[in-house]
């Protein structure tokens, strides 16, 4: 059985102000409900130690980097979701209208494609074929 990983507070607190200035500076808002987000902070931080990236906390990472490119927060589809959803898969970011509390949090479906039919996969099946 795999040992329990265990993350400082003062680790959370770190990466969730270097999120929340990142996010601000770049046009992104964290979801306000700080600590709901602290929570996917700590996940990030599990996911970080556990596999060496911060795949998102919401999500079945596989432990292979490449594989899990497109899951490595910010995800892949974390924009569309915004736009559609108004919150990214986890709900680590929202939108605007959430923020000012004109939508609320939502049930986000998956986007990612199921295993064998994500694009990375199909291009390297490609490969070995020719």
């Amino acid at each position: 059985m795999s040992e329990e990983i265990v993350i400082l507070p003062e680790k959370v607190d770190k990466l969730y102000e270097t999120l929340k200035r990142w996010a601000k500076s770049t046009g992104y808002n964290l979801n306000p409900d700080e600590e709901f987000t602290r929570g996917l902070v700590e996940g990030l931080l599990i996911n970080r130690q556990r596999y060496g990236y911060q795949s998102c906390p919401c999500r079945l990472a596989s432990g292979d980097k490449q594989k899990d490119k497109d899951i490595i927060c910010p995800c892949d589809y974390r924009d569309v979701d915004l736009a559609d959803w108004g919150a990214c898969y986890c709900a680590l970011y929202v939108s605007d209208e959430v923020l000012r509390g004109e939508r609320e949090i939502q049930s986000i479906p998956e986007r990612r494609p199921p295993e064998g039919r994500r694009s990375w996969e199909r291009s390297a099946q490609h490969e070995q074929r020719n």
